[in-house]
């Protein structure tokens, strides 16, 4: 069964801010002769491996609203700068918009079951796909959406 995760989007504004700063990792791992793949570290591996690597998405919380996800291709242990241990999140570059819903902080990551993650904005209900993701998760608690 299929699981993704779900994390916060620390010091970025929008999605797009998100795809530049990607993008900005992507071109200097390359200038670096590394391969430019996107990889976000972290302390743990997730103990349901084989769930989230079952087409599993990590899930980006962006001023409190969940806007975007990206589809992880891989998890890989590996150490951070000082020689402590860490866990690889390896995903792909795209950027799928999902429909705006408000998430309260946390630290760190979590599990998100996908019977609980927002629906891609291509498949959402009603045209507010214009109004900024703020008004939509706001409108969405009222109940009017």
């Amino acid at each position: 069964m299929t699981v993704n995760l779900i994390k916060l989007c620390v010091g970025i504004e929008t999605v797009e801010h998100l795809a530049q700063v990607q993008a900005a990792r992507r071109d200097a791992a390359k200038a670096r002769g590394e391969t430019p793949q996107l990889r976000h570290l972290t302390r743990n591996m997730p103990r349901r491996r084989e769930e989230v690597l079952d087409g599993g998405s990590l899930y980006w919380v962006i001023k409190g609203i969940i806007q975007v996800r990206q589809r992880i291709i891989g998890l890989e242990h590996t150490e951070r700068d000082n020689g402590s241990p860490a866990c690889a999140i390896i995903y792909d570059s795209e950027h799928v918009r999902t429909e705006p819903r408000a998430f309260r902080a946390f630290q760190g990551w979590r599990y998100f079951p996908v019977d609980k993650a927002p629906a891609d904005l291509g498949v959402m209900s009603g045209n507010t796909a214009d109004l900024p993701p703020e008004m939509v998760a706001e409108l969405r608690e009222l109940g009017l959406l």
